[in-house]
């Protein structure tokens, strides 16, 4: 029972369906986990120990009876931007610090329903606003596979918890990279599926036109049981699409990845900042999915000077506007003895919101003003639509398109990076979202520091099965997703 963790979702699954263990027994022995390593690595804000075992006993129960959701009675962790009833949600803000939810987000009500075990909420750069999670109130999490880097962000928590056996699923949410990048720098699989396909209800806005939450875990098979729950139609989102739902996991091997035709954008591996590891690793993997079958076809993506830009005017435009909710008034941090109302809302929102946050929403509000409406927020959703158009040309000719995830491994923590220069950071990632797409992260080698190297496959709408399965086939093949950091080796 001391390699329960070692276990993959379907073992899990089978192992608590055949009464080789009990949810229990499986809970207790993640929260020791969490108990012993979680110092170390910091990726958790709240433990939810005492629900988590009533939640445990329940799906105990439900399994006996024989009529348990497939998933019943595995533990998973909560990105602290999904609300939780009963249970603080923090959006790694000390805006919210104080905040209890009184009501549960979609995505977590609907793991609830399926009888998955809450462990707990980890950490996040502050309202999804940051690449390393060091912007978090609660401090930096650290990279399972050297403590002293960063795990990405914005969902470095959850990619941490998974990645140091802290949690065997977690979810997670991507305005810009937020899934992937740290998947990458943690050596997981992590799932952006298409906008409108996982709901938003009751998951802390940053971006709204951009956000989207999804699976990170060690494999696309795990990844796939977690989207087979939290995927489909939410009447309490008006951006959820009305769509049929896939089931994922029988789908695993649905896409032949031969005769697959594969783009390579030829920009995105002439640019300045490619680590060389990066690419020698991204291209081994290329090559390996070619020795499979595939064809890989060289394409051109003409807007790619324009994603960054692009993106850091219509997501702080939309941060300012969501976060102007946070007024010291209704709930949230409020400063204290304010002379009058304006006093309130300066002081709170100057004391409740970190430097990033705080940058964000400046540059935002200055988008959106009289005078500068037109010449940059609106054109920025002009360029938007151009660079949507670019990706729906070349998804004339190939099925999935192909990048890194991030042009670098993890960094270290304090590295301090500019701002300018941890955005550049998101360049690969950015464009997935602008125009809507699916995209995943699959671990494809490491770097001569060890550090983990991630792959990213683009596809076209609603094509999560496709993007899944051809990382499914490529995991029968590679064993890069079932290396292990030294810290998850330990045991509790």
């Amino acid at each position: 029972m001391t390699d329960l963790h070692r276990l993959s979702i379907r073992e899990l699954s089978e192992g608590l369906k055949q009464a080789q263990f009990s949810s229990r027994e499986l809970t207790e022995h993640y929260l020791k986990r969490i108990a012993k390593i979680d110092p170390k690595v910091k990726s958790y804000v709240t433990v939810t120990a005492e629900q988590a075992l009533i939640e445990a006993d329940a799906a105990d129960v439900a399994l006996k009876s024989g009529h348990a959701h497939v998933l019943a009675g595995i533990p998973l962790a909560h990105k602290d931007i999904f609300c939780t009833q009963g249970i603080k949600t923090t959006a790694g803000s000390k805006m919210l610090d104080n905040f209890i939810s009184p009501y549960d987000a979609t995505v977590v009500a609907k793991a609830k329903a399926a009888g998955l075990v809450t462990l707990g909420k980890v950490n996040m750069d502050e309202f999804a606003m940051g690449s390393t999670s060091e912007s978090s109130y609660f401090g930096a999490t650290g990279n399972p596979w050297a403590l002293d880097h960063v795990p990405g962000g914005s969902s470095g928590g959850s990619a941490a918890a998974v990645a140091a056996d802290l949690a065997p699923i977690a979810t997670g949410t991507d305005t810009g990279g937020s899934i992937r990048q740290p998947a990458s720098f943690c050596g997981l699989t992590g799932l952006k599926p298409t906008y409108g396909r996982v709901s938003r209800f009751g998951m802390i806005a940053y971006a709204s036109s951009l956000d989207q939450g999804g699976p990170m875990a060690r494999s696309a098979e795990d990844c796939a049981y977690l989207m087979n729950v939290i995927a489909g139609h939410d009447a309490k989102d008006s951006t959820s699409v009305n769509k049929e739902v896939d089931d994922y996991v029988a789908n695993l091997n649905g896409t032949p990845v031969k005769g697959l035709r594969i783009g390579i954008p030829k920009q995105y591996f002439n640019v300045a900042g490619l680590d060389a590891d990066v690419k020698a690793r991204v291209e081994e993997s290329l090559k390996k999915l070619e020795e499979m079958g595939a064809i890989l076809v060289e394409i051109d993506l003409n807007m790619t000077e324009a994603y960054v830009p692009t993106y850091y005017l219509i997501a702080p435009a939309e941060a300012s506007s969501n976060l102007s909710r946070f007024d010291g008034v209704r709930y949230g941090y409020r400063c204290e003895n304010p002379v009058d109302l304006m006093d309130l809302y300066k002081r709170s929102r100057s004391e409740g919101f970190g430097a990033e946050v705080q940058r964000r929403i400046l540059i935002g509000t200055y988008a959106l003003s009289a005078g500068y409406y037109d010449a940059y927020y609106v054109k920025a959703q002009k360029v938007r639509r151009l660079i949507q158009q670019d990706f729906l040309k070349a998804f004339e000719n190939v099925d999935v398109i192909a990048a890194p995830s991030a042009p670098t491994t993890a960094y270290k923590i304090g590295a301090n990076l500019s701002p300018t220069e941890m955005y550049l950071g998101d360049i690969y990632t950015l464009a997935v979202n602008l125009a809507g797409l699916p995209a995943i992260n699959a671990p494809v080698g490491f770097d001569k520091d060890s550090l983990p190297v991630g792959l990213q496959l683009i596809g076209n709408y609603w094509s999560e099965s496709q993007l899944l399965s051809i990382v499914h086939q490529y995991q029968q093949n590679t064993d890069w997703h079932t290396k292990r950091a030294a810290i998850a080796e330990e045991n509790a």
